[in-house]
């Protein structure tokens, strides 16, 4: 645990009275959410960045946005309440907080509360079912798929842009420096990879684009795999990029007999349960020489600089118990150092800190 998050964690930082106004604020989070989401997307919260340094009134407010005075009074309102604005003592003139500037402009937020309301926000009213059951009780909201990876092609479209918008944000960020990492190493070059889990091919772009002599499989399900071919058509290298159908959930599938280079599992691992996880990194395992190398790319929560990003991925477990497999989350390095243990491999290294907070392990056979 990094020493930002045992100050956090391991000792009370609150006084009685931020407890209680938190406890509420978790009482109302539902409803918190909306007004931030609506203030957003009817424009108030742009309307005040761009005001004069007075502010604006309620009724420029309601002029700019086109909304009625008793919806604007009921938002401007509860946004005091939840820090979003500030206001004079008359309560007459609007200005924006720091907290609406971030909700505002900060990337990595934006991207977060359209994954919530677009994927999550109905789906969640069935955690406790879930976290009761081990499956993704509020998956069904969508559809009747046993978890989100099989139905993800068939999602509405703002769905699957608020999907792949989240998981292309995190991984995308982490990219160049994994690139140096796997395929910049002279020592031990790789001409073979497995990129298992490639999802729409794009650190297979990335990797024939960085690399002229690198051959890259991705092995997915036969959904995403018709996504991948679709994304990588025509693009420089797509020629190197071939496609590999397998479930790594099934007995009976495997991972190309070919012994490869390197193996890529980028963001992957913490779609299944450790027990699953373990049986994935057997079946890397079997394929692998001495000199191969699997790569393991996650947002360990532990192994984080700052809590705000450790608060995102303890919530987002919460999303791959309701809405994606009822049975995985986002896991720490213990976790992750027994699968690869049990699986009969070792850590060699860890590279942290990558983009927005990825830990790239590094794991070989055991010796």
């Amino acid at each position: 645990m990094t020493s930002a998050l045992e100050k956090q964690y391991c000792s009370e930082q609150l006084s009685a009275r931020e407890a209680q106004r938190l406890a509420q604020f978790i009482a109302w989070g539902p409803v918190v959410f909306q007004v931030g989401r609506i203030m957003l997307k009817w424009g108030l919260l742009e309307a005040l960045r761009q005001a004069p340094d007075e502010g604006l009134t309620r009724q420029q407010l309601c002029l700019k946005s086109g909304r009625s005075d008793y919806a604007v009074k009921c938002l401007l309102e509860a946004s005091l309440s939840i820090g979003l604005v500030l206001t004079d003592k008359a309560a007459e003139r609007f200005t924006l907080s720091k907290t609406g500037w971030f909700l505002l402009n900060d990337e990595a937020t934006r991207v977060n509360l359209d994954f919530v309301h677009d994927v999550n926000y109905e789906g969640m009213f069935h955690l406790e079912e879930a976290l009761e059951q081990g499956m993704p009780a509020g998956l069904r909201h969508f559809g009747s798929w046993p978890t989100i990876y099989e139905g993800l092609s068939s999602l509405p479209q703002q769905v699957q842009d608020s999907w792949f918008g989240f998981d292309h944000y995190y991984s995308d960020s982490s990219f160049d420096q994994a690139l140096q990492i796997v395929l910049g190493n002279d020592a031990r070059p790789v001409r073979t990879l497995y990129d298992v889990g490639g999802n729409t091919g794009r650190w297979a772009l990335q990797c024939v684009a960085f690399s002229p002599q690198v051959r890259v499989t991705v092995v997915d399900l036969p959904q995403q795999l018709a996504m991948m071919q679709q994304n990588i058509s025509g693009k420089p290298g797509a020629e190197r990029i071939s496609a590999y159908a397998a479930n790594v959930l099934s007995d009976q599938a495997m991972l190309p007999e070919s012994t490869p280079d390197a193996i890529w599992m980028s963001q992957f691992l913490d779609c299944f349960s450790m027990e699953q996880i373990t049986a994935i990194l057997l079946k890397a395992r079997r394929v692998m020489s001495a000199d191969s190398r699997l790569y393991i790319m996650e947002t360990l929560w532990d192994r984080q600089r700052f809590e705000t990003a450790t608060l995102c991925l303890t919530m987002t477990s919460l999303y791959f118990a309701a809405m994606a497999n009822g049975n995985s989350k986002m896991y720490n390095t213990a976790d992750m150092e027994q699968c690869i243990s049990e699986a009969g491999l070792e850590i060699e290294t860890i590279h942290d800190h990558l983009g927005l907070g990825h830990s790239l392990i590094v794991a070989r056979k055991k010796q």
